[in-house]
């Protein structure tokens, strides 16, 4: 049988899967598989089930061999796997795209929420005993609705925020560097240019993937054209944000609040600057961590596996 494997432990319904046709080597822990052991695994493997942390380059390629045919990742994202190296050596490459839309977009929401009005801090006020009687102006945070909400970025999962937050009386407003008129028209949101959206939105929500021109897409010059009392949102990609910008212009008060479920580096340290400030919430990439989504991410990577190693179509393959 092929020999696949998997780089971290996964829903069971995806390993009984790849038992079915296949040898499979499973790094049975929550923890990333160390770099040097990945190295020794790999050689001569049919397969690789990875996950973002394993970075997919030349180093592990060539360490795999002649015989790997498929990478596939359990991720949407696939900025940890050299798509160029792949294809030069005729490796296919999976990815999960779709199956997490709605969650991640659910998250992305209850996190916007969660940041306007404060929610961390009135937990922390409960615990911590501050909470003594009702003060009229105490833990005051910013409505949604009759407020703009700018979205950069509307793809699936721009769009399906967009969707959910129709229903809050928002004004929605959009860019994009290929806008699409007739989805925004059904949505019921305006194109504007990205420096107009910094400019009018009270919430700007990032959903734009990870780019060499969207690196720091989020600076200092971003930020003090947004207003004072902005809140920004991100649940995209780490990069795209300059924290050290972020952590300025939230000190400074050149925006109000942020919140975050994507960081760099991750996992964010516990001593990082931005975690010292109430006013920036910070969130452990959980944004598809539904139980449902996980389950089917991870077989759909699984069925990716399958795919590439029977050399039939491959149900959600990177286009080179």
């Amino acid at each position: 049988m092929p020999k696949v494997v998997v780089t971290r432990r996964v829903p069971a319904e995806a390993i009984e899967l790849l038992k079915q046709s296949c040898d499979v080597q499973l790094w049975d822990s929550d923890d990333p598989i160390p770099r040097g052991t990945l190295l020794e695994w790999v050689a001569g493997c049919d397969g690789l089930y990875c996950l973002l942390t394993e970075k997919i380059n030349d180093e592990l390629l060539d360490a795999a061999g002649p015989q790997l045919k498929v990478v596939s990742t359990m991720s949407v994202g696939y900025d940890h796997v050299d798509v160029e190296a792949c294809t030069k050596r005729g490796v296919a490459i999976g990815f999960t795209p779709d199956v997490l839309t709605k969650t991640t977009a659910e998250l992305a929401v209850a996190l916007l929420m969660a940041t306007a009005r404060r929610i961390p801090e009135s937990v922390d006020a409960v615990k911590d005993g501050e909470w003594k009687t009702w003060k009229p102006m105490w833990l005051t945070g910013q409505d949604l609705h009759d407020s703009t909400v700018g979205i950069v970025g509307l793809g699936r999962i721009g769009a399906a925020v967009a969707k959910m937050l129709s229903g809050f009386d928002c004004k929605l407003i959009y860019s994009d560097p290929y806008p699409n008129k007739e989805l925004a028209d059904s949505l019921g949101i305006e194109y504007v240019s990205f420096e107009e959206l910094l400019e009018r939105s009270d919430f700007v929500s990032t959903h734009t993937p990870l780019f060499p021109e969207t690196h720091h897409l989020f600076n200092t010059d971003a930020f003090r054209r947004m207003k004072k009392s902005a809140i920004f949102i991100n649940t995209s990609r780490g990069p795209i944000v300059n924290h050290d910008d972020l952590y300025d212009a939230l000190v400074n008060g050149e925006i109000l609040a942020a919140g975050l479920d994507v960081t760099e580096p991750e996992p964010l340290p516990s001593d990082h600057k931005l975690l010292s400030l109430k006013n920036c919430v910070v969130l452990p990439h959980i944004a598809s961590a539904s139980v449902a989504t996980r389950r089917k991410m991870a077989i759909m990577a699984a069925e990716n596996v399958l795919g590439g190693l029977n050399s039939t179509p491959m149900p959600n393959r990177v286009k080179a």
